[in-house]
């Protein structure tokens, strides 16, 4: 069944990388411009009628976010990854809450977490965890976690930093001979 559904996909929608992660699974990569029309096909017409998530990744050597949308069709128990590259210099997607409502909450999660804008969505630019936040977004991979953590949290008094290796090494082994 998936054979045909990605045979129909092949021929509406250009498909750049098709790859099968299992029998019941299969991410395709497309341009971003035929994404939300992509998706949309495939909740009307092919059953995928269940978001299942919305995710990024960083590509920062590549200057590029990939965005992953996974559908289900639950007539058939499959599912479909649709991917997509934006630049990581202008992050913008077209927006899909109006296929799903809960994609509105991924996509505040993206914006906030990545700086990817989805224009149109709503409540896209309200504070979603990080309220407050003034920094680069935290889940790019330019954001330096420890400059921000010894800039942002001081060291209590009586804290004592341990050298991890040889630390679970007492711990789990505590009558060995140090080496």
């Amino acid at each position: 069944m998936m054979k045909d559904i990605l045979k129909r996909l092949t021929e509406k929608f250009p498909i750049s990388e098709i790859e099968e992660q299992r029998a019941n699974m299969i991410f395709v990569t497309m341009p971003k411009i035929n994404a939300v029309q992509c998706i949309s096909y495939l909740k009307q017409f092919e059953g995928f009628t269940h978001l299942v998530m919305l995710a990024a990744v960083d590509y920062i050597e590549d200057g590029i976010f990939q965005l992953t949308y996974i559908l289900h069709n639950y007539e058939l128990h499959t599912d479909i990854g649709i991917r997509v590259q934006i630049d990581r210099k202008q992050p913008v997607m077209e927006s899909i809450h109006t296929l799903w409502a809960q994609a509105r909450t991924y996509q505040q999660e993206l914006k906030e977490m990545f700086g990817i804008d989805f224009p149109g969505s709503p409540d896209i630019d309200e504070p979603f965890l990080l309220e407050g936040w003034q920094n680069i977004p935290p889940m790019r991979k330019d954001f330096d976690t420890l400059k921000y953590s010894q800039e942002t949290f001081f060291p209590r008094p009586g804290r004592k930093h341990y050298d991890p290796q040889k630390y679970m090494k007492e711990k789990l082994y505590p009558d060995k001979e140090p080496e």
